[in-house]
């Protein structure tokens, strides 16, 4: 307030002149005829409903000029929201790539697979009784095929034999199997042809390589017709499968040699007898009433009768892929607990940096209300900055972890991805942080006196 004296006639006379407040006018940089003019620029300008003379963008641009001012505190806080967002962005990951690497393995190797063995079941990793000679036949797996809860069966033998292209050799397991093998299996054959009943009947020496034995010995060559030697006999090259990659039984589809099963130069202890029979329920629905019908006819078949012990077991294929997708599932948890435990610890941190820069600012807040601002556009200005740090820190999280899925892709045993919906979650996830913890911190600083700010030094 300005007070001046004039004379009239013999008497002084005061004047009272209104002014804005002395800290305004030190803050502001104007004198007292510009102070009563809005901030947004020309007279009689209403104030914005972001802030007095704040756009968004201007908002936007603050907080980031307040979270540089301090950057190591800045980068210490988001640390909690970075190991949080990498951790969801992850756990999403390794989610989606167990579902697809289990889902590709079944591809190749067949849905609904049933696998046949010899010998007495397993207690506690030992068998029941030892020395015990293959007790599964071909006749056996002819008459699985019958059964109207199977779509097929095929039997199989295997050997590890040395392998002679040439001047080249090596020691590989070869499959002896009949033609139905390759539809239960889902084989299918790139170049050539597979194997018919015509061979299996003949024993015809013929065999199927893998793409993997095509490329390394044959490169540059066509494998179709030429000659190799399974332990000392030739064998005619008749077709080339396609496909490679390890599936859920071990087996190597690019490494695969498969010749007829009656061609097979294997000795076994009982005449026409095979390691083990692959089946093939019709659907998902009818796999327990396979394996039913299976030990049903098998146990007929080789005359058990009462309390006495199976000489066969049978392994449900699907169920090694449920206990995949159970560790998918839980790995995918340990992360998400990390990644929330991260979240939270980062958001508590968030909490006290703001709390703290609302103690350092309040002077600023005080100026900002004096000269027009409301609560709303304090909060929304500390709250724009909390967001801002963690959506920041979001960013670097699914770079972490998109570094991390190029590590892991790189071995070539695994592949991960991120995709769109991975990065979409992780902005939702690291925004939701900001507001929920934010909110706090900018309603407390929203809420100050503009009187009680201006006394602060």
């Amino acid at each position: 307030m300005t007070v001046r004296r004039r004379m009239s006639g013999k008497r002084w006379q005061h004047e009272r002149r209104a002014g804005p407040p002395q800290a305004c006018r030190a803050v502001s940089g104007r004198d007292s005829r510009e102070g009563s003019r809005p901030l947004g620029g020309q007279r009689g300008h209403e104030v914005p409903s972001v802030g007095v003379g704040m756009s968004l963008a201007q908002i936007l641009l603050e907080a980031f000029r307040s979270l540089a001012a301090n950057r190591l505190r800045t980068g210490l806080t988001m640390l909690g929201i970075i190991i949080g967002i990498a951790s969801v962005v992850l756990m999403l990951s390794v989610g989606d790539a167990v579902r697809a690497f289990i889902n590709k393995e079944l591809a190749v190797l067949g849905s609904n697979q049933l696998i046949v063995q010899p010998g007495t079941p397993t207690e506690g990793g030992a068998r029941r009784r030892t020395n015990e000679s293959p007790t599964l036949t071909i006749e056996d797996a002819v008459a699985l095929s019958g059964l109207p809860s199977l779509r097929g069966a095929a039997p199989t033998l295997q050997g590890f034999f040395q392998i002679l292209y040439g001047d080249d050799n090596s020691n590989t397991v070869v499959l002896g199997v009949t033609p139905d093998m390759f539809v239960l299996r889902n084989w299918k054959v790139e170049r050539g042809v597979a194997l018919a009943d015509s061979d299996v009947r003949s024993a015809n020496r013929v065999i199927v390589i893998g793409s993997n034995v095509a490329a390394t010995y044959y490169y540059r060559r066509d494998p179709i017709g030429q000659t190799l030697r399974v332990d000392g006999r030739p064998f005619t090259i008749i077709g080339v499968l396609a496909g490679s990659g390890r599936t859920l039984d071990g087996t190597d589809l690019g490494e695969l040699m498969v010749v007829p099963i009656t061609a097979i130069p294997v000795r076994m202890p009982r005449p026409r007898a095979v390691h083990y029979i692959n089946a093939q329920a019709k659907d998902e629905a009818s796999m327990k009433e396979a394996e039913r019908d299976i030990a049903e006819l098998l146990r007929d078949r080789h005359r058990i009768t009462g309390s006495k012990l199976d000489d066969f077991q049978i392994t449900n294929l699907a169920s090694i892929a449920q206990t995949g997708e159970a560790i998918g599932a839980g790995l995918s948890i340990g992360l998400g607990v990390v990644g929330a435990i991260s979240l939270i610890v980062g958001g508590i941190g968030i909490m006290n940096i703001m709390l703290v820069s609302v103690s350092e600012r309040v002077r600023e807040i005080g100026i900002r209300m004096a000269i027009g601002a409301k609560p709303m556009h304090v909060l929304v200005q500390f709250l724009s900055e909390a967001v801002v740090m963690c959506i920041l820190g979001g960013m670097i999280g699914v770079a972490l972890a998109a570094l991390g899925a190029w590590g892991v892709n790189s071995t070539g045993k695994f592949e991960m991805a991120l995709g769109a919906s991975h990065v979409l979650t992780a902005v939702l996830f690291s925004t939701g942080v900001g507001l929920f913890f934010g909110f706090y911190p900018a309603r407390r600083a929203s809420r100050l006196l503009p009187i009680e700010c201006l006394r602060q030094d």
